[in-house]
């Protein structure tokens, strides 16, 4: 990937209006990520509602295909797709996380799951769509076996933050669960059977040079080998793992820093993701969003990271979320507090 050697512009194609509130969070459906099918994403807001947007395969543009409404009645924070695509599972302030099927071109509300005490902050499928978790301001994270017609059981509720969970993330090939939160610390979740109990088996803290201040948001790369972090103490920070040791069955192989990007952002980095080749995308409370590669330079000292491009006043507000499109083209859709929806093409430049 020769990323750094060419002249890249980060483009905007659309911005998106429809949201009344702030956009919290976004998520592609990986189902349509194949050339041959439009591409659809999901958005949600403190408007209380998500909206569905598709590409028009004709003019290349977005347009909002649904509103999913009257269900949730406080701020919709996270939404996700399972790996079918056929479910969406958002997270609400009202406690509750919603499962909605798409039948037919219309979304129904086919689940409600309810157990958290207050609001819940994010939701995530892993790997296989057999499992769901949630986290929340109770401090807890759930998870959440699928049963057959749209049932959902909690197996475990995880108990070892002591603060507001912000985010829940599966490993991208593995079930082990990541957790990151306003006590600073980002813990790993895991069971060694499939019938065990789970356990966190590690805490990245300060101690393990990791961040001092509210961690917001995780995301892996493709591999899923290595893992970046954001934060309010203005840092990402990468993290790896022996991640083959794993898959073969010779138990939990730790997270370990590799290094840590600042000076890039002057104000809390509430969002991160890694695209397939190899992009980190991170938004910020500057109103900025920012790209960043592995560079090849030094491998002496091990990997480093290097700024790609930076998109000042990519919003008016704060970039809440920054989610690369899982298909072969170099997109990028952003939401914002200004309640907008952008989404950016990585084009590189004649020169």
């Amino acid at each position: 990937m020769e990323l750094l050697d060419g002249n890249l512009e980060l483009k905007e194609i659309q911005n998106l209006q429809g949201h009344t509130d702030r956009v919290w969070s976004i998520a592609w459906n990986p189902a349509t990520a194949a050339a041959d099918v439009p591409a659809v994403f999901a958005s949600c807001s403190g408007d209380k509602t998500v909206r569905i947007w598709e590409a028009s395969p004709s003019t290349r543009s977005w347009d909002c295909k649904a509103v999913l409404e009257e269900t949730h009645t406080r701020t919709v924070r996270s939404c996700a797709w399972s790996p079918s695509g056929k479910l969406l599972a958002t997270a609400s302030f009202d406690a509750t996380t919603a499962i909605w099927e798409n039948v037919g071109g219309d979304f129904e509300c086919v689940s409600t799951l309810e157990g958290h005490e207050n609001e819940v902050k994010s939701v995530s499928w892993n790997a296989s769509g057999s499992l769901l978790a949630t986290c929340g301001r109770d401090r807890t994270v759930w998870i959440w076996e699928v049963m057959p017609g749209n049932e959902f059981e909690c197996i475990e509720v995880l108990q070892g933050h002591t603060q507001d969970v912000k985010m829940v993330q599966w490993h991208p090939t593995m079930d082990i669960l990541f957790s990151c939160s306003y006590d600073n610390t980002v813990k790993v979740w895991w069971s060694e059977d499939a019938e065990g109990d789970w356990s966190c088996v590690q805490t990245l803290g300060e101690s393990s040079n990791g961040h001092s201040s509210t961690i917001w948001s995780l995301a892996f790369n493709a591999k899923g080998d290595k893992l970046v972090t954001s934060s309010d103490d203005l840092t990402l920070k990468i993290w790896e793992a022996d991640i083959v040791r794993m898959q073969s069955g010779d138990g939990y192989a730790p997270w370990n820093h590799l290094c840590t990007l600042s000076g890039y952002h002057d104000r809390t980095i509430f969002s991160v993701h890694w695209s397939r080749e190899g992009i980190i995308a991170s938004g910020a409370a500057d109103d900025a969003i920012r790209l960043f590669v592995e560079s090849k330079d030094g491998l002496m000292n091990g990997p480093s990271y290097q700024l790609l491009l930076k998109k000042e006043k990519a919003h008016d507000m704060d970039v809440n979320s920054v989610q690369w499109f899982p298909g072969e083209k170099r997109l990028l859709a952003s939401g914002s507090d200004d309640g907008a929806i952008k989404i950016w093409e990585l084009e590189t430049l004649p020169g």
